[in-house]
């Protein structure tokens, strides 16, 4: 479960809802009250009915993936460079030893398509620049998919606060055409009322919509780095390369922080021991 996400959407509306209930200079501090001045029904129905229509017109066919779209936001990391770094490590020593064809049973194992689909290129033998093009051409028209999901959400988050101006315009006029002999006291909550759709506009936008672009553009981040390494890994398979340089190639895909979490393990391991060994020799 996608922890971050859900802490920075709650702490977003409270934070949100604290602006406006609470007043530290006034006795009680918190006005429930308040909350009502931004609550009407009219707005809500411009903004996100408008807003809702606008990425419906557009992207027909990727509304009714949504649900899909908001679980692979809200899950748990799925990719992790790492655990497709020691797996192809682990296929390059069986290929050494074994041969490729050995690796058709680690194949059958995986339950990622793509990774599954680049082992079985190089068991059945084919040109390392067909097995390249293939697998280069399958992340790219996938990234592609990707950026078109979240091209939608980045429209829903242009399209709210245009409604919300949309919305205040309208209330506007409305306000206007009918000042002629009307009571000016009522002129402070017309106006009231006529601006809160410019805050349901930029509420939807930047809480809701732009959230969600960024999560799945980092998704789509992660997968794409970790189908490049695969390819690297299974290229050099392929060509027989030694697994020892093999892992140490495909560690600079990753961050610095994470290559010296994943080697500095085992290496201070073994100085470690180096070193409590030395020391017992000493002692004798």
């Amino acid at each position: 479960m996608n922890i971050v996400y859900l802490i920075g959407l709650a702490l977003a509306i409270f934070f949100t809802l604290f602006g406006i209930a609470v007043d530290l200079t006034a006795v009680p501090p918190i006005d429930l009250d308040k909350l009502g001045n931004f609550v009407d029904a009219p707005s809500l129905l411009i903004v996100v009915g408008g807003t809702l229509a606008v990425v419906v017109a557009c992207y027909p066919k990727l509304v009714k993936s949504l649900p899909k779209h908001l679980k692979i936001m809200l899950r748990a990391k799925a990719f992790d460079p790492s655990v497709y770094v020691d797996q192809l490590t682990e296929l390059a020593q069986i290929a050494r030893k074994n041969g490729l064809l050995a690796l058709e049973e680690k194949a059958n194992e995986q339950t990622d398509p793509f990774f599954k689909q680049a082992i079985m290129l190089i068991v059945d033998a084919n040109d390392p620049d067909r097995v390249r093009s293939i697998l280069e051409n399958d992340i790219e028209q996938t990234s592609e998919r990707h950026q078109g999901v979240i091209a939608m959400y980045e429209r829903g988050s242009n399209a709210a606060p245009a409604f919300g101006m949309i919305g205040t315009l309208i209330g506007l006029i409305n306000m206007l055409k009918g000042l002629d002999g009307a009571d000016m006291d009522s002129l402070g909550p017309n106006m009231s009322v006529a601006l809160v759709t410019t805050f349901y506009g930029s509420f939807l936008a930047h809480v809701i919509f732009n959230p969600i672009a960024a999560n799945l553009t980092a998704r789509d981040e992660e997968e794409v780095l970790c189908r490049q390494i695969i390819v690297e890994g299974i290229m050099a398979i392929q060509s027989g390369e030694n697994p020892k340089f093999l892992r140490e190639r495909l560690m600079t895909f990753m961050s610095q922080k994470t290559r010296e979490g994943e080697g500095g393990g085992s290496g201070n391991g073994g100085e470690e021991k180096k070193g409590k060994k030395g020391k017992k020799g000493r002692e004798k």
